[in-house]
Parts: structure tokens; C-alpha cells; sequence
């Protein structure tokens, strides 16, 4: 019996004369997240990507770290054949027994994409559904709402048995949409904003902003586990560290209390722009919820984002926070950020701080500060860590 894993991909193909580049994309990510398991061929054809792995090859956790893969909307263990319906009654009898006894009911669905099969999918369906019931007789037939679907499908090269796919991770491949930086803090937030744009095949660059000593290496190890939360969805990552306590403790010093926050995002967002100029990276992504705490109105926004030229994304901008937190626990990053060590966000807070700023009121408060020796102070004391994948197993 050939146990195979089919993924189902999903947006790729509609990309139409760009599409075999995104397919290309897709099974290098997926080569690379089996290699550590065993050997795998994996290849596509008609829209599903095929994983036959070697002997030895471990396809349970396989088809586990397969679900991870952005990409693929659906994913089946299947069991292949002969194109001959004696052979796929067989196989469906045998691969589904333990499927087919914890069923109280049943019924087949039959995909026939191989044309040249002399039977119609409805005919194999029932023709397939006859043998089950026969050697399952006490399971019923209910083809309107059965607790077991069996999924038959015909294809180019042989026929498979499989019974009801799983959900894939969806989107697109990481990396078929180009490259951006990801502000990282420990909150809830930016994991999410992270996980959300590597969804839409972006390859993320985290950037973490550290100001020790008012955060402590607990944070900074508290930001880096959620790097390595990541990886699982993303891929291996190069997390760039920013010291920014000087800057910080210069906004403090001779700016005015109530824009300390619209301050200091808009040198995160300077210092941002110019690790993605060296990085090839096309964009900026962050965490922001619309009105969710101060320097999130629009006003505010737009104060901060008046320093880039590149153009920022903010994937959570319409989430309600319940939303935010359910993808979190999720994505396994939830129980992490709410560790309570604090991030640069929280230090020198303002008592009342400005919500709805001019871009120029902002300009005049921060005309006392040397920005471009605070920035090139802070980019010459950069730390590179590198996050990956199998740290995080």
C-alpha cells in the first residue's frame, strides 16, 4: 500500500502565466521543511502537490508540520492504486478499515480528472459504495449527511483512497511576495501581525526595539521565543536588534512629555526603513490596531509614518482585540506574550499623551533632537540573531 500525503493548493492558481513561479516557491518551502524528517519526493501536478516518502520516512510527522506550510488550504493522507475499480474498492476496503468502524455512516465521492477512466465518477462512487457496504454491513449508506466521506479520485498517474481532508494553513507561499520588515514586540499583537503577513507570502524580517537597562534580557528572551513560535509558519528568520535606549532617554530629555510615544515610533519607524533599504525589503509591517491605545488613531498614524517612504502594512488594522488574541492562542504565541516582562513600548509612558496630532506639531517637538546621529548610533549597535527553525522543536 503507497501512503502518500495530498495538499491541495489554493490561491496559486489563479496567478495564471506567474503561477509556476509561486508552485516553485511552494515546493521548495515544503522540500525544505521535511528535510530534517527523511527523504520525501514531492512534486505537482493538476493543482495538488504529491509527498511519497522513502522507506523509513517518518509520514505522520510529516503530514503534521505539512498543515504549517502557508499555501495550502487542504491536506489528506491517502493510499494509492491502480486505475481499476476492483483495485480502489480493495484499497478503500482495506486503508479506511479503522475510519470506516468508527463511522456509524458513509458515502463515497468520486473525482475522475483522468478522463480516459471508463467509468463517470457518480458510477465509481457507487460502484466502490457497494463494496464498503458489503464488507461493512453495519455501517449505513447516507449520502446526505454521513459521519465518514470517502474521496476517491482518478488522476494522471494512478488513483487515490483517502477519507476527509484536514484544513492547510492557507495564503500563499512565504517568500512569493517579496520580502518586509516585521516590528516584534512582546505583546499579543505583532506575533499575530508577523504570522498574518507571512500568510500573505511575505518573508518577514523581525525587528525588535531594546532598551536595557529599563527592559530587562528576560524581555529581550521573552521576544526572541516568540521568533522562534514563528518559525514553524514562517521559515528561519534573522531577528534584527535595535538599541534604543539612548534614543529613548534623549525624547525623555528634551522632548515634550505628551509625544513621547509619537517620538519614539517615528524613529522606529526611521530605523525600520533603513534595515529594509539594506535588506531589500519593500515594506514595513506592524502590529497597529485602529484606536486601540493612543498613538493608534489616525492622527497618530500619520504623524509616525510621515518619516517613511516605503509603505506600511498593518494586517490587524480592523480586528477586534478577542479577534487578535483567539489567533494568538492559535498560532501558539499567546501564552508568550503575556509573560510579564515589558517592552520599550511601556517605557516613559506619557500621562496624557497627544491622540490627535498634526504631522507639524510633532516635526516641532522633536526639532530639538539630533535625529540623524541618534539613528546611525542606534543601526551601528545592531545585534543579528539568528532564529531557527529547529530551535524551536
Amino acid at each position: 500500500m503507497n501512503d502518500i500525503i495530498l495538499l491541495k493548493v489554493g490561491e496559486i492558481i489563479l496567478k495564471g502565466l506567474n503561477r509556476r513561479r509561486f508552485e516553485q516557491k511552494l515546493l521548495g518551502n515544503i522540500r525544505w521543511r521535511l528535510s530534517r524528517l527523511g527523504k520525501y519526493r514531492v512534486y505537482i501536478l493538476q493543482s495538488t502537490v504529491y509527498v511519497e516518502g522513502d522507506e523509513g520516512a517518518d509520514m505522520d510527522l510529516a503530514f503534521e508540520e505539512l498543515q504549517k506550510v502557508f499555501g495550502v488550504v487542504a491536506i489528506s493522507r491517502a493510499a494509492a492504486c491502480a486505475k481499476d475499480k476492483d483495485a480502489i474498492a480493495k484499497l478503500a476496503i482495506d486503508y479506511l478499515r479503522d475510519d470506516m468502524l468508527r463511522a456509524k455512516s458513509f458515502k463515497v465521492e468520486s473525482r475522475r480528472s483522468d478522463k480516459s477512466f471508463p467509468m463517470t465518477s457518480v458510477e465509481l462512487s457507487q460502484y466502490v459504495g457497494g463494496e464498503l457496504s458489503d464488507a461493512y454491513p453495519d455501517i449505513e449508506v447516507d449520502v446526505h449527511d454521513p459521519e465518514l466521506v470517502v474521496h476517491i479520485e482518478v488522476r494522471d498517474l494512478a488513483a487515490y483512497v483517502h477519507a476527509a481532508p484536514v484544513p492547510g494553513a492557507g495564503g500563499m507561499p512565504v517568500g512569493s511576495n517579496g520580502v518586509a520588515i516585521s516590528l516584534l514586540s512582546g505583546g499579543i499583537d505583532s506575533p499575530v501581525s508577523t504570522w498574518m503577513i507571512a500568510r500573505r507570502g511575505v518573508r518577514p524580517i523581525p525587528v525588535h526595539f531594546f532598551s536595557f537597562p529599563y527592559t530587562s534580557e528576560q524581555a529581550k528572551e521573552k521576544v526572541i521565543e516568540l521568533a522562534r513560535l514563528l518559525t514553524p509558519w514562517c521559515g528561519k528568520m534573522r531577528m534584527e536588534v535595535v538599541p534604543f535606549t539612548h534614543i529613548q532617554e534623549e525624547i525623555r530629555d528634551k522632548c515634550p512629555e505628551e509625544y513621547f510615544t509619537l517620538i519614539m515610533r517615528r524613529f522606529m519607524m526611521r530605523i525600520a526603513e533603513r534595515i529594509a533599504l539594506d535588506n531589500g525589503a519593500k515594506a514595513i509591517v506592524t502590529g497597529e490596531n485602529l484606536g486601540q491605545v493612543a498613538s493608534q488613531t489616525m492622527e497618530a498614524m500619520a504623524s509616525t509614518q510621515a518619516v517613511l517612504h516605503l509603505p506600511v502594512l498593518q494586517p490587524l488594522i480592523g480586528m477586534d482585540k478577542s479577534e487578535i488574541i483567539a489567533q494568538a492562542r492559535k498560532i501558539g504565541t499567546f501564552e508568550t506574550s503575556i509573560l510579564p516582562y515589558e517592552d520599550c513600548c511601556t517605557v516613559f509612558t506619557p500621562r496624557h499623551p497627544r491622540t490627535h496630532p498634526t504631522v507639524a506639531e510633532v516635526e516641532e517637538a522633536e526639532s530639538a533632537l539630533d535625529v540623524e546621529t541618534l539613528v546611525n548610533e542606534a543601526l551601528a549597535g545592531l545585534e543579528r540573531i539568528a532564529i531557527d527553525y529547529e530551535e524551536s522543536l
